[in-house]
């Protein structure tokens, strides 16, 4: 049987002002969970939070984290803090292997000091790299083919390890390409300099950029496009909520997959935020870059039979939609250049 919990000792999330982990926040405050979110503000937003408690600081200030897991009795850690953005990672690698390994590393040492027994750990679907049938479930091998990817990697292999060795219970949630906005309008993507391609054809479409670049046209798809598995970032948040249930009734350490299990290409996805929007986008095609799959679509089946998780909002106009009305909402920032990835 599970042990007895203390109901009001609160979850640690730490990232919790970012865009996935204010989602995550916001419905575990919803169904009544009492939450604390630990952020430096770098990337993330006070306002995000909606009220709830922020500590602002840093994940590796092990004096700091170790204090505020001590202090407020803490047995819960979902971790979201990290640096995300691919091109970035290969351009300053030091950078991510710091803040997503380094750090990560600092945090899992203050949870086994304080004796956290749950953790739920925000990766990515970039541990795959390239997978040669362009879909990959949690046995597919991990190659990652970027810092941010490995920095990622080299975390999940830190806390199993750590979890193999002690009481400390987790789950990793690979994320495939997130996207979407709250559907009340109350928070959203506020990502600065955003790269992912929803964001920025709707950041297009909204006035905030002046054009949208495509990156290489004569891939093997049916369109020469990538092809991407887009889930709506509250389908994502839900998934959160089910690995705390599942941690709380004794799960056993596990890695899922979250995605929808089914991909659109690129062109697709401009061909709905056109259609969403009633606007005609300025789409300039430009070469491939290199390291970008062609097709990269999650095997999810492990998350639908372990976590008992189905999807509320996989619909490709929902998710445009949503994001495009919270772009709408927040206001432009002036055009610019915009540079998309898939």
């Amino acid at each position: 049987m599970p042990e007895t919990r203390d109901p009001t000792k609160p979850i640690l999330v730490t990232g919790g002002a970012g865009y996935i982990g204010s989602h995550v926040v916001r419905q575990l405050v919803a169904r009544g969970e009492k939450v604390v979110v630990l952020d430096n503000l770098s990337t993330g937003f006070r306002e995000a939070l909606l009220g709830v408690e922020l500590v602002e600081g840093n994940v590796g200030d092990s004096p700091l984290v170790d204090a505020l897991l001590v202090e407020r009795g803490i047995e819960t850690v979902m971790h979201f803090a990290a640096h995300t953005i691919v091109p970035e990672s290969v351009s300053d690698p030091l950078k991510y292997y710091g803040n997503n390994t380094c750090a990560t590393r600092a945090l899992l040492a203050s949870c086994a000091s304080a004796g956290v027994r749950e953790f739920v750990f925000s990766s990515t679907a970039a541990v795959y790299g390239m997978p040669a049938s362009g879909e990959a479930d949690e046995q597919t091998a991990t190659a990652p083919i970027n810092p941010y990817g490995m920095s990622k990697l080299m975390s999940e292999t830190m806390l199993r390890d750590l979890s193999a060795a002690g009481s400390l219970r987790h789950v990793i949630l690979r994320y495939f390409n997130v996207a979407g906005s709250d559907p009340g309008g109350r928070i959203g993507q506020s990502t600065r300099n955003a790269t992912l391609l929803i964001k920025v054809a709707c950041e297009h479409a909204a006035g905030k950029r002046a054009q949208l670049s495509v990156f290489g046209t004569d891939y093997d798809t049916a369109d020469g496009t990538c092809i991407r598995d887009y889930i709506h970032v509250e389908d994502l948040a839900a998934a959160h909520l089910r690995a705390l249930d599942y941690l709380r009734a004794d799960g056993g350490s596990i890695t899922l997959n979250c995605g929808y299990g089914h991909g659109y290409s690129v062109r697709e996805v401009i061909d709905a935020v056109e259609r969403v929007s009633g606007e005609k986008l300025n789409v300039v095609f430009e070469p491939r870059r290199a390291g970008d799959p062609p097709v990269l679509v999650a095997r999810s089946e492990r998350l639908k039979s372990v976590l008992g998780w189905r999807p509320e909002h996989d619909d490709l106009d929902f998710i445009v939609r949503t994001a495009l009305e919270w772009e709408r909402r927040s206001g432009a920032t002036g055009p610019q250049r915009s540079v998309s990835a898939v």
